[in-house]
């Protein structure tokens, strides 16, 4: 399914490394630290243009989905020059076109602001994710703090609107939404409350 997300990527992959060069080096960083356990059949959920694929650990098979075909050609690009990337397809992550118990690991990073239906998504992720394995988000999420939080909210139409980026989503919710329970979720703050890692396991 098409949405504002996905149209704001298409126009804008060529340049889109560009306009994050300012905050990759940061962002490469908490993309380790959200990796680091990833290990042998892995989706990535929006991959972009692939510039998780050095962060990865050794070891790892990916298969990576973006819903922004032009995303893709880049991530197609990238991929040239590392060996342990299985596929990269055009996918909605509402409807993940895998059998159940499919991965060992999935990841997303900076996903689920702009996913139509977060929660569906995350029921999709449980389901090819096997009860064995472990998902891994790094997320912005909209702060507990009332001020900024309600700031996040009024500003989060205009954000929509021009990326179609919600700036004021809760993960952890969409999470239990989605079927997971408390006692299966840890959460990291990297950057206050705003920035986090989500560790989920499966079982």
């Amino acid at each position: 399914m098409k949405n504002k997300s996905s149209d704001y990527y298409d126009r804008n992959a060529a340049v889109y490394d560009k306009i994050l060069s300012p905050v990759e080096k940061t962002l490469s960083k908490w993309r380790r630290r959200l990796l680091k356990d990833a290990h042998d059949k892995t989706l990535e959920v929006g991959v972009g243009t692939g510039k998780s694929f050095s962060d990865y650990p050794n070891g790892v098979s990916i298969t990576g989905i973006d819903s922004s075909e032009n995303m893709l050609k880049h991530a197609r690009e990238r991929a040239k020059g590392y060996n342990h990337i299985e596929e990269l397809l055009i996918m909605d992550a509402e409807d993940l076109d895998f059998p159940d118990n499919s991965f060992d690991t999935v990841v997303s990073s900076c996903v689920f602001c702009s996913v139509n239906n977060p929660v569906k998504a995350f029921e999709e992720i449980k389901r090819v994710c096997k009860s064995t394995g472990s998902i891994y988000l790094l997320e912005h999420v909209r702060t507990k703090n009332k001020v900024i939080g309600k700031m996040m909210d009024i500003l989060n139409p205009i954000s929509l609107t021009l990326y179609g980026d919600n700036i004021n989503r809760n993960t952890y919710n969409n999470l239990i939404e989605a079927g997971f329970d408390a006692s299966q979720i840890e959460v990291e703050n990297v950057w206050w409350d705003i920035w986090q890692i989500y560790r989920v396991k499966n079982n």
